[in-house]
């Protein structure tokens, strides 16, 4: 990390990262994010590196290597050393900056996370990506709710308002919805921007008290938003150069109460230009063509802007200096007129001395004996003047007039003014005398009451607050003295002797008649407190009654803290610049119109616990409109309870020494004291008593040490011992786990072979199959022949001679099928026993290696194999042959179906014949009616020998008619019938 410090061109600093290689290179930077504090920010670059750079201690820190690009930081967590880095990996993680330790991994997005908004309270963060929006609580890092939306729509950014429970959602298509974060109720829509503005919002911002909405795209024009009003009230044009604008950003200002009023705008050219919204004036840019910005963050409180350069360096730019030309100071109160040239005086010259505060008319010379008359103001201002004239020439009159003027006195003169204001006599010995009574005892323990990080500005308290004890006793118990003291001792830790005589004063004349009830709250001053409030606003007052909250809790918590809890710095600071130029009672007059500036969230509190809250923390106030208010009621508040006229006027400290302090009820503190000295001895006692029983402690601890030693010494002989026993253990299950992989590589290699063999007898049956089909085709083509020969037979008339010679083949081919089915049946119950015999052989060849040794078990576990193969290759044979008898038996069947489809054939043409041949023996049968008419004397004669001759008739009709039915009962009972024909086999 190379840091280059720029002290010209409004640059803080300029950071580039350089690796340390052979060839070095820049990382380039890719998010930044200030803490809420604004005086740290986080950085990381494109390999993943977070840094934390601390801007008012003047150094940085890597906290973490992420190995991956952030696309997203957040470093304003409510646990101030924790941040939150979104990844390229769409995951978003949280780390610690102390310790450098993963706090939580949260999951659930499906894109790339491009923005983390996070909850003023710190306790809530909103994560966004093109397709989803979730909502997390930092607490548990859970996910509350997720926001799905549809593809076509898209998001553009989803975040908190500022210091509000409003989520504000904004999408592609220029929709704007705002939620409430509890309940995700939507509170409202924003309609829709008017149609003669084509922009599409792609770049939003948000002022701090969250009523102005800034929204930009790409285009050259900016539209503001009023949320309270939900409506466009304002369209900005850019210059013409500004095509689009990639980033929108308010710049913070103390004294504007949130509601910002400069705008930066980043362009597309890498400028970053400064607007004032309301003035519509362009007021300062950062960056240039050459070294454009692609990225920029501010910090709250508006010291710093921090910018990502286009080279991947890192800019932190001072605000003050930028705005230096605008937010020009006063100009001095006493203005100095130099001298002319040094030249020769004449008589008739004029002599004009400019002093502060008189008028002197211009007088001439001496020579010329003429006196100046010096104008005087009346006698009456004469004492006033006097009053408020300060030593070094400032007037006090005349800051006042400045003061209600500004509001606030320039921040360059603002200590040099109070110091004039307090009159401080700055005591050097006297202050050094109470400081080289070192550290009182009361606060040798301050930082475990009061932890402050900064060990300077604890060892400055510590000392300050000293100082006090060591001047007045009273300083020594009280508890609010660190609470009343800490704000100045920050503002002036780098002058104690000025920090002490100011708390001082402010003790003598603002804090009068505090500690009359001492240990108690001053009761009298409180009462002052509430008389007025019951004057100016008896609602609120009554209010209080109502819920009993006493002034114990509305009015005190802000007097002891001299209103440093509520207040910001810039806050804090220009509330004194009115306290230290007025009346002390300027103070107890602001606890009364704090609480009526505050009175609406007030009568909305209702329980005690609220309260408390209330007067302990930062609320959203108008610090200018309470000292308005302040004002107003120093002016109307009646005399008889007014605080002026119970409070004395302001009486600074004395020089040389300070005053002696004792106005408070001194038995007490006395009391006190011996009772704290009683205390201390008896704890003297009790230490004495600790430190012997530590003694033996240590003498106990020291044997457990012992002890603890040789045990320690056996325990890593005790772990060798486990260790190779876990050894043994893994290597048995190592060996078990490779026998366990070589049966799978024998498994394997089986199947595969397996596989092999089946293919092989895939690509026989295959070419079995072709040949049968071309035997098929051969004895289709036979039996086509045959059928036409049939044919020819057929049309021959010799019938019976074809079926004499057919009877002879039928039963010559029965004779062979049967032959046939024999041997098949022999040789497959041949195959069978062969089978039988060779399984009884595999099943003793597999059973006899058991029992013998891992030598034996190889060689015969091989020879099994072997055989097992050979049995395998002969039962494939067997099966072949099967299957070839079958397919012959198969052709076979075939052959006897084409036999009895020619037979078929040769029927249902013997049929057509038998319906000529009955029409025939109609007509015969005719002839035989005429002839039994005719010759019934000749039947009477043959009538003996008729039966024989029938039943010869009959015998040769079924012998010899078998395949010519048509014969058959060509004569039946005397009359001719047809006969169907029926196929057999």
């Amino acid at each position: 990390m190379v840091l280059v410090f720029v002290f010209f061109d409004r640059i803080i600093v300029n950071i580039i990262h350089n690796t340390s290689d052979y060839l070095p290179k820049v990382l380039r930077f890719l998010n930044v994010a200030f803490d809420s504090s604004g005086d740290s920010l986080i950085a990381g670059d494109h390999q993943g590196n977070i840094y934390v750079f601390d801007l008012y201690g003047n150094r940085f820190n890597l906290v973490q290597r992420t190995s991956q690009a952030c696309t997203a930081l957040a470093f304003n967590l409510h646990r101030k050393s924790e941040f939150l880095v979104a990844l390229a990996d769409y995951s978003i993680k949280c780390f610690d900056t102390v310790t450098k330790q993963l706090v939580s991994w949260m999951r659930g997005h499906e894109s790339s996370v491009f923005s983390i908004s996070v909850h003023a309270s710190g306790r809530y963060a909103i994560t966004t990506s093109s397709d989803t929006a979730q909502l997390w609580d930092l607490d548990t890092f859970q996910r509350k709710r997720k926001l799905n939306i549809l593809q076509s729509v898209g998001i553009q950014k989803v975040f908190f308002l500022p210091l509000t429970n409003t989520i504000l959602s904004c999408f592609k298509d220029n929709s704007i919805f705002a939620w409430e974060c509890d309940t995700l109720v939507c509170k409202y829509q924003l309609p829709a921007p008017p149609e003669s503005s084509s922009i599409l919002y792609k770049v939003f911002a948000v002022t701090r008290d969250g009523q102005i909405l800034a929204a930009g795209g790409k285009s050259n024009h900016l539209h503001l938003w009023c949320l309270e009003a939900k409506q466009l009230f304002r369209i900005i044009q850019m210059p013409t150069k500004v095509r689009a604008i990639r980033h929108l950003e308010f710049l913070p200002d103390s004294f504007d109460a949130g509601s910002n009023q400069v705008l930066g705008v980043l362009c597309q050219d890498g400028i970053m230009r400064f607007v004032n919204i309301q003035t519509c004036k362009l007021l300062f840019e950062i960056g240039s063509l050459d070294e454009g910005i692609s990225s920029s963050a501010i910090s709250p409180h508006g010291r710093y802007i921090a910018s990502i350069m286009d080279n991947g360096s890192l800019n932190i730019y001072s605000v003050q200096t930028l705005t230096k030309e605008i937010n020009k100071p006063p100009p001095p109160l006493v203005k100095v007129i130099e001298d002319l040239p040094k030249r020769k005086v004449n008589s008739g010259d004029l002599k004009m001395k400019v002093t502060s505060g008189r008028v002197q008319r211009p007088a001439k010379s001496r020579e010329s004996k003429i006196q100046a008359r010096i104008l005087k103001q009346d006698l009456t201002g004469n004492f006033e003047n006097k009053e408020n004239e300060f030593s070094d020439g400032l007037n006090k009159k005349r800051l006042q007039i400045l003061l209600k003027g500004y509001g606030e006195y320039p921040m360059k003169y603002r200590m040099f003014i109070w110091r004039s204001l307090l009159q401080l006599p700055e005591n050097h010995t006297a202050f050094s005398n109470l400081i080289d009574k070192g550290i009182h005892v009361a606060f040798l323990n301050l930082q475990k009451k009061y932890p402050i990080k900064s060990r300077k500005l604890l060892r400055v308290l510590q000392r300050t607050l000293s100082a006090l004890a060591h001047w007045s006793t009273i300083f020594s118990d009280t508890p609010y003295l660190p609470l009343l003291a800490f704000p100045f001792v920050k503002l002036f830790q780098n002058n104690q002797l000025i920090c002490f005589e100011v708390v001082a004063t402010l003790i003598i004349n603002w804090c009068q008649h505090w500690f009359e009830y001492f240990p108690n709250p001053p009761i009298n001053i409180l009462s002052m407190i509430e008389n007025v409030l019951a004057f100016h606003d008896k609602e609120l007052l009554q209010h209080f009654i109502n819920h009993d909250i006493t002034s114990q809790l509305y009015a005190w918590p802000l007097l002891e803290t001299v209103f440093s809890e509520v207040l910001t710095r810039e806050e804090w600071l220009k509330l004194f610049d009115n306290v230290f130029s007025n009346h002390p009672s300027f103070l107890l007059m602001t606890v009364v119109a704090y609480n009526i500036c505050s009175r609406a969230p007030l009568l909305n509190c209702n329980l005690k616990d609220d309260f408390k809250y209330f007067f302990h923390h930062r609320n959203n106030l108008d610090i200018s409109a309470v000292i308005r208010e302040v004002y107003r009621l120093m002016d109307t508040t009646p005399t008889d309870i007014h605080p002026d006229s119970m409070l004395d006027v302001f009486v600074a400290l004395t020089k040389g020494q300070y005053p002696v302090f004792n106005q408070y009820p001194k038995f007490i503190v006395d009391c006190q004291t011996q009772e704290r000295e009683r205390i201390r001895d008896d704890e003297l006692d009790y230490l004495k008593e600790r430190q012997a029983v530590e003694d033996m402690q240590a003498e106990v601890d020291q044997q457990r040490v012992e002890d603890e030693a040789w045990y320690q010494k056996q325990e890593p002989l005790r772990k060798a011992e486990e260790t190779r026993r876990e050894t043994l253990l893994q290597e048995e299950e190592m060996m078990i786990q490779q026998r366990q992989k070589l049966a799978a590589v024998k498994r394997e290699l089986k199947v595969k072979e397996v596989h092999l063999q089946d293919a092989a007898r895939r690509r026989l049956l295959q070419l079995q199959q072709e040949q049968r089909e071309m035997e098929l085709r051969r004895l289709d083509d036979e039996v086509e022949r045959k059928v036409r020969m049939r044919g020819r037979e057929i049309a021959a008339k010799d019938l019976e001679m074809r079926h004499l010679e057919l009877e002879p083949q039928k039963r010559l081919h029965e004779k062979n099928l049967t032959r046939n089915q024999e041997a098949i049946a022999k040789e497959m119950r041949e195959d069978a026993d062969a089978n039988k015999r060779k399984v009884d052989l595999e099943e003793h060849m597999f059973h006899r290696p058991i029992g013998t040794d891992q030598t034996q078990n190889q060689k015969t576990q091989k020879l099994t194999e072997e055989n097992l193969a050979k049995a395998e290759q002969a039962c494939l044979n067997t099966d072949w042959r099967i299957q070839a008898l079958h397919k012959q038996r198969c052709d076979d069947l075939h052959r006897n179906e084409c036999y009895q489809e020619v037979a078929k054939l040769l029927r249902k043409n013997r049929k057509k014949e038998m319906e000529v041949l009955n029409a025939v023996m109609e007509g015969e049968a005719k002839k035989w009616e005429e002839a039994e008419e005719q010759d019934f004397h000749l039947k009477s004669e043959k009538k003996a020998a008729a039966p024989s001759d029938a039943s010869r008739r009959w015998f040769l009709e079924n012998e010899i008619h078998a395949q010519h039915p048509y014969h058959k009962g060509a004569k039946m009972n005397g009359s001719p019938q047809a006969v169907c024909l029926e196929p057999h086999s």
